[in-house]
Order: structure tokens, then C-alpha cells, then sequence
């Protein structure tokens, strides 16, 4: 994957940061403090992880997109309606010594694990509302529990996500709908609002249209963009002109960080 990496800025609008607040507070920030939090833990995708590619979040390739095999499906009690994708949490086998090994585990939410009402929440329906449940990528299982546990007991708690390079937008749909991946945050991990603005037009604030799709249906082709990234914690990330007047549907830019 491609990605272009213009000079950006890290200076927030004010204007802006009121204006997407509306859409923060109903949101679920990230909160370090709270202590481990119990949940439990199954996993999918095969030894290789090519069964977790795609997903609710909209990123894709994971290996390209560089969250490899260590990912999580979130039950809907975490999943938020996809506002948690991007989120890290560490985690840990708890309770269970024939099948939990020691160590711990850090994940980013990539996908949503439905429920499943056919199924009782403690026989099969672990992801039934309200449980809080992970079905984690297969590579990452095996480093806290044993294979032929299937499920086990986990605590787990949010924390910062560690990444490489800035964030990245990902340009896709056509003229008058812009739809914008955005992947590869740090920090809190999930972004909850994102403003555009093209060279020719003032900042708008963008649509959550599915997972970390973000939707624009301005006329912008042949102006260059700017982005504007507010994560749940109400931190924000301005990248100026990051993208070039003659970008093309179907690339990746990468901005600041946070």
C-alpha cells in the first residue's frame, strides 16, 4: 500500500473542537483509570488470522494496514456501534489454570462479534448483550490460553495504542461522496468526529457513515485536503494540506499524530 506523506500540522480550530464536542458526548472515552475490567474470551480467523481480514471496522487488510494477527471482534456491549474501532486494550488470561497461560496480550478492536439469540449468553451466545466478550484473532488467543480451551476468563482494561507513522485517510467512493478510512491512530486509538476542508472551502464536519468510514459529499476532486481528527478522549490532530490537489479515489495519505 502506497502512502503519501505531505508536510501536516498539529494546530487544532477551536471553532471546530465546540462543534464536533456534540458528537463526543454521547461517545464512550477511553479510561485508563478504571482498573481491569472482567470479560471473557474466544477466538476466529485460523492459525494464520486470514479469517478476521475485512470486519465491521472497515480496515481491510490487517497486515497492510499494520494491525496484524493481534486484533479483537468486540461484543456489542464494547463494539459502541463501531465508534470503539481503533481502540487497544491489554489483556490476560484470569482464573483458570488448566487452560490460561501467564503473560499478557495487547489487541486493537478491528471487528464486531454479533450475538447470537438462538444461544444462551453462557452456551454459545458469547456475545449476546450485555456480556462484555473479545473474539480475538487465533494468533493472539494461543499467547494467553491453550488451543482446546475455546473459551476462557479474561480481565482486561483499555490502554494507549502504540503506532508507527501518522494517521492514515484512505480516499475512496466517487465525485460527491467521499468516503475516508481513517487507520493507523494512536493514542485512545478511536476517532469520534472528522472535519475536511478542501483549498477551496471552509472546514465541514464529516459523517460517520460505517466502522471508521468517514463521509464528505462535497464536490472537492482537484483540491488539495486537510483533515481534522478528534479522538474520544477530545484530543484533536489537524493535518494541513495532506493530501495534493491531483490525489486519486483509492489512495492513502498520511497525516500528524497523536
Amino acid at each position: 500500500m502506497a502512502i503519501i506523506k505531505p508536510a501536516f500540522s498539529t494546530t487544532a480550530s477551536l471553532v471546530l473542537i465546540v462543534i464536533n464536542l456534540c458528537q463526543l458526548i454521547h461517545g464512550s472515552y477511553a479510561d485508563y483509570s478504571s482498573g481491569w475490567q472482567i470479560a471473557h474470551a474466544t477466538f476466529y480467523g485460523g492459525s494464520d488470522a486470514t479469517g478476521t481480514m475485512g470486519g465491521a471496522c472497515g480496515y481491510g487488510n490487517l497486515y497492510s494496514q499494520g494491525y496484524g494477527t493481534s486484533t479483537a471482534a468486540l461484543s456489542t456491549a464494547l463494539f459502541n456501534n463501531g465508534l470503539t474501532c481503533g481502540a487497544c486494550f491489554e489483556m490476560r488470561c484470569n482464573a483458570d489454570p488448566k487452560w490460561c497461560l501467564s503473560g499478557t496480550i495487547t489487541v486493537t478492536a478491528t471487528n464486531f462479534c454479533p450475538p447470537n439469540p438462538a444461544l444462551s449468553n453462557d452456551n454459545g451466545g458469547w456475545c449476546n448483550p450485555p456480556l462484555q466478550h473479545f473474539d480475538l484473532a487465533e494468533p493472539a488467543f494461543l499467547q494467553i490460553a491453550q488451543y482446546k480451551a475455546g473459551i476462557v476468563p479474561v480481565s482486561f482494561r483499555r490502554v494507549p495504542c502504540v503506532r508507527k507513522g501518522g494517521i492514515r485517510f484512505t480516499i475512496n467512493g466517487h465525485s460527491y461522496f467521499n468516503l475516508v478510512l481513517i487507520t493507523n491512530v494512536a493514542g485512545v486509538g478511536d476517532v469520534h468526529a472528522v472535519s475536511i476542508k478542501g483549498s477551496k472551502t471552509g472546514w465541514q464536519t464529516m459523517s460517520r457513515n460505517w466502522g471508521q468510514n468517514w463521509q464528505s459529499n462535497t464536490y472537492l476532486n482537484g483540491q488539495s485536503l486537510s483533515f481534522m481528527v478528534t479522538a474520544s478522549d477530545g484530543k484533536t490532530v489537524t493535518s494541513n494540506n495532506v493530501v495534493p490537489a491531483n490525489w486519486q479515489f483509492g489512495q492513502t495519505f498520511e497525516g500528524g499524530q497523536f
